[in-house]
């Protein structure tokens, strides 16, 4: 019978939850903070991460914590949920990557959406960006933004009303016969 409880309580101890209480994520594997279902501490636990995927847990988040040999004395964290901020409502076979603030990129049915709920979205240190499809701008287009750029819509009003010396001399030249179109 001593056997079976030994059994018993190794099995039991493989698998707990746990709620994050601090996360390090200065190290090559993040180490987790947490307290167990049972209200038991565990401190610097490493949090296995899919490889090319990392995420900062907010204190509150769940996670699944594994104790290979039920013991307890070095586990490892393998999901943090964080129920709070999960997107809801997607369809079958979507896929989406959020944050608390409700930033996304979605894989839905239609396409690829991504919200940056009215942040700036950069991207950067690369040659260039191409798009091998026709491009739709409902904003602004602007070049150089950094420096003397100009909108598109500017350089529009310019080309549009412009007009210079005939020749460099006598009177000036009319308004483009053809305006450049919005």
């Amino acid at each position: 019978m001593r056997g079976f409880q030994s059994l018993q309580r190794q099995l039991l101890n493989l698998i707990c939850r746990a709620v994050v209480k601090s996360v390090d994520a200065s190290k090559k594997c993040q180490v987790v903070d947490l307290e167990l279902i049972a209200g038991e501490p565990k401190s610097s636990i490493e949090h296995l991460e899919p490889y090319g995927f990392t995420s900062k847990a907010q204190a509150g988040s769940e996670a699944l914590v594994l104790f290979p040999d039920g013991d307890r004395s070095h586990g490892v964290v393998v999901v943090v949920s964080d129920r709070r901020y999960r997107m809801k409502g997607l369809k079958d076979g979507e896929v989406a990557l959020y944050d608390d603030q409700g930033q996304s990129v979605t894989l839905t049915r239609s396409g690829i959406v991504v919200d940056g709920k009215g942040k700036t979205i950069l991207f950067k240190n690369a040659p260039k960006a191409r798009f091998e499809m026709d491009v739709e701008v409902t904003g602004q287009i602007k070049d150089l933004c950094d420096s003397t750029g100009m909108t598109m819509s500017a350089m529009r009003l310019v080309y549009n009303g412009h007009r210079h010396k005939e020749n460099g001399q006598g009177s000036n030249t009319d308004a483009p016969n053809q305006n450049m179109g919005a």
